[in-house]
């Protein structure tokens, strides 16, 4: 087990003594530090132990009694940062779980006061209400938060306008290593209300003032410095004193309030995607476009062009702003209050180009949801070239070095070469306009090789930045990457005065030590997530085929902990966290457990402990991080091979059971409905049932009915004609037992829309076909391989004569692109798979192309509220709801903003989770529910949306094919 892990006793002593001091909670269990043992870095260091303070009197205790047991205090927000930053051998407080408040909010003065752990896309809803906001919006937005903000120094696309973090903080409150409290801000350092800053700060202007010729030599001349401590913001005749902890990371004291200056809400944007046919061209042309005065110019290279085009979230996107095969894009946007002004900086911006050489390379995008999109591609860069899969990664070392404009292509061109010598190559994307480009060399850090290439690469690097006048670490600050860069780039003088500016603030070296000054080793590799003995042995023999990640724990490495999965808002990623805001309920914290697990990290029988159930079993399987993580985890299937494992060694409970074989009994069941449905009739039976099997007397259950039997005699395949209008109606287990109703409608549309139906049954003559997803949520894949099996056997000889497979529930009939794939040989199920369509996707694909039309009634304006199922929404389907819907004449559709429903199959029955799932309903889906019109339509595609939508809010909610059936004419 490499060094960084390595399994230290655990600290009772110091666990109780926080436990009895802290109103927030304390976590010294070995899972819970693993998960704090990283962040979106290279490195992994185990931490003594977490807390997450509620208070400020929380963070002084912490700090306190961390003090008097000898150990480092480390503070923590959303875990993002590339460098290392916020891990290592001591306590860990993560300020993001609860001290997250708004303390103060000034419209009229443009100023907030927050606490650390707030994210800032969070203040920036509030802020939009009063037509401002914070104008340093990094990447990371949606989950970043202003501790880590401002201990970064944090930049963002708009820096060119706005400046830095650093530019727009006003104030702190803060906190000294040993809990004593004080406050920094513009005013004179003789006004301070504490002595001791007072003193302190004295001596520090005067440090400034003796190495001013330093200062203003060396520090780099380029908008993009974070290295080292802010030294050159105490020269001014007054200066704002706070500015000197911003990029402190954490090392100097711990902020607990920071005043922010808000900035207008620009009234309009317009932006111009430039094309250029090679890299270079766009390096070189790029000072230019910044002479037009735009407040971004952002780059996307080909490799983000070509990732991004195999991942459906951003396909549609780079499709619609990219004309022919660019190599490279440049953003360029203007802001302001006239949108004619802008549309005439689109016009400067055209000319300039081709002035340049590149007429009509310009593409407009002026509507605002167009701009999010393009913006959204541009934030998940780094994310999206993470995606790719195997050992070799972009990594993290060089990847914000800032240089003046007028070198920046021979710069570029320079590190590549030294990429090509080292025989890796880079991606390239981000700040054009300042000269900060990220840039990661391709390497396989779980080798020696890795580590030694790298130090050579930011070696020679380093002598480059310096040749150009730049700037080593332009905005994601020192860590544990580039400290060791600080004395290179500032010199000796200059290294040893941060010396003193730690030593004066933090003398017993008590926060977040070896960063900045007296750094670790950064190629040190037994600091690192893959050290030097790293390997994944667990399970020796995986359930599911993960050959495409190179096995299961390739599979689990695809998470870089770039911290998506803790948004809030928008997507439907991560809704279990959304809830609990628990590191160990969102898709990093999983992945991170998985992969201590496996790899032997947690200790012998980590990857089947109840400890790691714990952490899977929140995990709703929607879905969301299939679509929504850039790098593709996969964390339902992730699930499913957990379970695999652990119900095999510790056998499956009766509840699961009958869960995972409802297919196999329902047959019997709709025969026996009255019997069956007296669970939620007879006094005292649903009672009885949460007791004796774990499902909530909360719920009612699904109602047994007769089922559904298609009309007509079974087919073969040579019924088929192949001309586009054979469709195989699949009758999933739940609309067949329970809503047979839906399945009805779907024939009565598909004959009005000029289908063949084929009747099809598996080849033995027993029981329905299924998808065999009951099977997959108990992990019982042996199970649901033979109902692949038996389903594709049957569905294969349509398919390959031209026939489509229908589906009415997303979670089975998408079983058929998915699971599938990791059950049977790609080679056989690639055929069922592009054969088999959501029914709205059927549809929607042929009324689009005019293959077919349906018969509609005019619906007079009426509304339609739409939730989307979570797998329709990994799959990018929701556009073919939309589109079907839409086909409804005098029928206004809109959208529920919504993440997962809650419900996800079982899991919304469970008595030991019935209370996370309908907290999950109620964080936008109920509500929005609940404000439609009595007589406006619910539509929701999937069983267990239905049955939540009527448990929480009263109201039924159809099938999106019901709607369809009853606006059909005649």
């Amino acid at each position: 087990m490499h060094g960084a892990l390595k399994m230290n006793a655990r600290d009772t002593g110091l666990e109780r003594a926080l436990e009895n001091a802290l109103e927030g909670e304390v976590r010294f269990d070995a899972f819970t530090r693993g998960r704090y043992a990283t962040d979106a870095s290279i490195y992994q260091i185990m931490p003594a132990g977490v807390a997450f303070p509620k208070s400020e009197a929380d963070v002084q205790a912490a700090l306190t009694i961390a003090a008097s047991h000898g150990v480092p205090v480390i503070a923590r927000g959303a875990g993002t940062s590339q460098n290392g930053q916020p891990i290592g051998a001591g306590l860990v407080l993560d300020f993001s779980r609860h001290f997250n408040g708004l303390v103060a909010f000034d419209t009229e003065a443009r100023t907030a006061t927050v606490r650390p752990g707030m994210v800032l896309e969070h203040l920036n809803a509030r802020a939009k209400k009063d037509g401002l906001f914070f104008p340093v919006e990094p990447s990371t937005a949606s989950r970043c938060t202003f501790g880590g903000m401002t201990g970064n120094n944090s930049s963002g696309a708009r820096s060119l306008r706005y400046g830095k973090t650093v530019d727009n903080v006003l104030a702190m409150r803060a906190l000294f290593h040993d809990g004593e409290a004080f406050a920094l801000g513009d005013g004179p350092v003789a006004a301070n209300d504490s002595v001791r800053a007072r003193d302190l700060m004295t001596k520090l202007v005067a440090l400034a003032e003796e190495h001013r010729t330093d200062i203003e030599t060396i520090f780099p001349k380029v908008q993009r410095r974070v290295g080292g401590y802010n030294l050159d913001e105490l020269l001014p005749a007054r200066p704002n004193l706070s500015h000197l902890l911003v990029g402190s990371e954490g090392t100097l004291a711990l902020a607990t309030e920071i005043t922010l200056k808000l900035s207008p809400l620009p009234k309009h944007r317009a932006m111009g995607v430039c094309h250029f046919p090679t890299f270079r061209s766009a390096m070189e042309t790029t000072q230019h476009l910044v002479a037009l005065g735009p407040v971004a110019v952002e780059l996307v290279d080909n490799n983000v062009l070509a990732l991004g085009a195999d991942i459906p979230l951003f396909r549609r996107t780079l499709a619609d702003i990219t004309k022919g095969t660019p190599n490279s894009l440049l953003l360029v946007e203007f802001a302001g209050g006239d949108l004619d002004d802008l549309k005439r900086d689109l016009r400067r911006l055209d000319q300039c180009m081709a002035d340049h050489g590149f007429p009509d390379a310009v593409v407009e995008v002026l509507e605002p949801a167009r701009q999010a999109s393009v913006w959204g591609v541009r934030e998940a860069c780094l994310n999206i070239m993470m995606s790719m899969k195997g050992d070799g990664k972009p990594i993290s070392f060089i990847e914000d070095c800032a240089v003046p404009l007028e070198h920046l292509a021979d710069y570029t061109d320079a590190v590549t070469a030294v990429f090509e010598k080292h025989g890796t190559r880079g991606t390239w994307y981000a700040h054009a306009s300042v000269g900060c480009l990220h840039v990661r060399p391709i390497l396989n850090m779980k080798t020696e090789d890795g580590a030694k290439t790298m130090r050579a690469i930011a070696e020679e690097a380093c002598d480059l930045v310096r040749r150009y006048k730049g700037s080593f670490s332009g905005e994601h600050g020192d860590g544990i990457s580039r400290s060791e860069f600080v004395e290179p780039m500032f010199g000796a003088r200059l290294t040893r005065a941060f010396e003193q500016v730690k030593d004066a603030f933090d003398p017993d070296n008590r926060l977040n030590p070896d960063k900045i000054v007296r750094p670790l080793r950064f190629d040190d590799r037994d600091l690192m997530r893959f050290g030097p003995d790293y390997a994944t042995p667990v399970p020796a023999v995986p359930a599911l085929d993960w050959s495409e990640w190179g096995g299961f724990g390739g599979a689990v490495e695809m998470c870089n902990n770039n911290g998506t999965c803790r948004k809030m808002t928008a997507g439907t990623m991560c809704p279990s966290y959304r809830v609990t805001r628990q590191e160990q309920h969102v898709t990093r914290g999983r992945a991170n457990t998985l992969r201590l697990a496996i790899s032997g990290q947690l200790g012998e029988g980590a990857f089947t402990s109840d400890e790691m159930k714990e952490t899977l079993d929140l995990c709703v399987s929607c879905k969301g991080c299939k679509r929504d993580c850039p790098t593709g985890v996969d964390m339902a299937r992730m699930k499913i091979e957990f379970l695999s494992a652990y119900h095999a060694e510790r056998g499956l409970p009766l509840k699961e059971r009958l869960i995972a074989h409802l297919p196999a009994y329902a047959p019997w069941a709709a025969r026996l409905a009255l019997l069956m449905n007296l669970r939620d009739q007879l006094p005292g039976a649903a009672k009885l049932t949460e007791r004796l099997l774990g499902f909530s007397a909360r719920r009612t259950l699904p109602k047994w009915r007769r089922p559904w039997r298609q009309t007509g005699a079974p087919a073969t395949p040579d019924a088929v004609q192949g001309d586009g209008r054979d469709v195989v109606l699949f009758g999933d287990t739940f609309n067949r037992y329970y809503e047979r109703e839906n399945l009805e409608a779907a024939e009565r549309v598909l004959a009005a829309g000029g289908y063949r139906l084929h009747k099809v049954e598996p080849a033995d003559g027993g029981r329905p076909l299924c998808c065999g997803r009951t099977y997959l949520s108990a992990g019982m894949v042996d199970h649901a391989r033979a109902e692949a099996r038996r389903t594709l056997d049957a569905l294969a000889p349509y398919v390959a004569k031209g026939a489509r497979v229908a589906g009415l529930e997303p979670s089975c009939l998408l079983t058929f692109r998915d699971e599938f794939f990791a059950l049977l040989p790609k080679a056989e199920v690639q055929p069922l798979a592009d054969a088999a369509l959501l029914i709205e996707e059927l549809l929607a694909t042929d009324m689009v192309s005019g293959a077919t039309t349906l018969p509609l009634k005019d619906q007079g304006g009426r509304v339609a509220h739409l939730h989307g199922h979570c797998h329709q929404k990994a799959f990018d389907a929701m556009g073919a709801v939309q589109t079907a819907l839409k086909a409804v004449p005098g029928l206004d559709v809109r959208p529920i903003e919504s993440s997962c429903c809650g419900m996800s199959g079982a899991f919304g029955y469970g008595a030991k989770t019935i209370d996370v799932s309908l907290a999950m309903g109620e964080l936008s889906l109920l509500p929005a529910v609940r404000k439609a019109g009595p007589d406006d339509l619910v539509v929701a595609d999937g069983t267990s949306c239905r049955h939540q939508i009527h448990d929480g809010a009263g109201r039924e909610a159809l099938h999106v094919v019901r709607v369809l059936d009853a606006a059909l004419a005649g």
